[in-house]
């Protein structure tokens, strides 16, 4: 298992050191740069909805997690403009849910990502996200306009 570092030095790994979100809910950042990027996930109990699987909010965060870290591997501060998730099958508790990403084009500051969320190499989810790129600086917690 690879655990992220603060010695890992990639763009992507050092968003996702500063990731309280997807780190407070256990997701590890397996592997990023070049446009992809790969990160899972344990479903808990907390992420179990009232049908007895997991929120379908909890697999979009985790592929937009994924989703997040393949965009930003470029380097400039790269945030989501848009996403979808088409759900293919449920995830119940305690299973180790991987998502795949994979950058598909980046064309001015925009790109388009595709992210497969897996169990066991079983499609779970399917995840499209949009990204803009805003700028080389860190965003600083504050609200920007874009």
């Amino acid at each position: 298992m690879t655990r992220v570092t603060d010695t890992d030095q990639g763009p992507a790994h050092l968003m996702f050191a500063a990731d309280r979100a997807s780190r407070g809910l256990g997701i590890e950042l397996l592997r990023a740069g070049d446009g992809t990027a790969a990160v899972r996930m344990t479903v808990t109990g907390a992420m179990v909805n009232g049908h007895g699987v997991a929120h379908g909010g909890y697999l979009f965060l985790l592929a937009d997690t994924a989703f997040a870290c393949a965009c930003n591997s470029h380097g400039p501060v790269t945030v989501a403009a848009g996403a979808d998730v088409t759900f293919v099958a449920p995830a119940h508790e305690g299973d180790v849910l991987v998502a795949v990403a994979e950058e598909r084009t980046r064309f001015g500051r925009n790109g388009v990502y595709d992210v497969t969320v897996l169990r066991d190499e079983r499609v779970i989810a399917e995840f499209r996200g949009r990204s803009r790129t805003v700028g080389d600086r860190a965003l600083s917690g504050r609200k920007e306009t874009m």
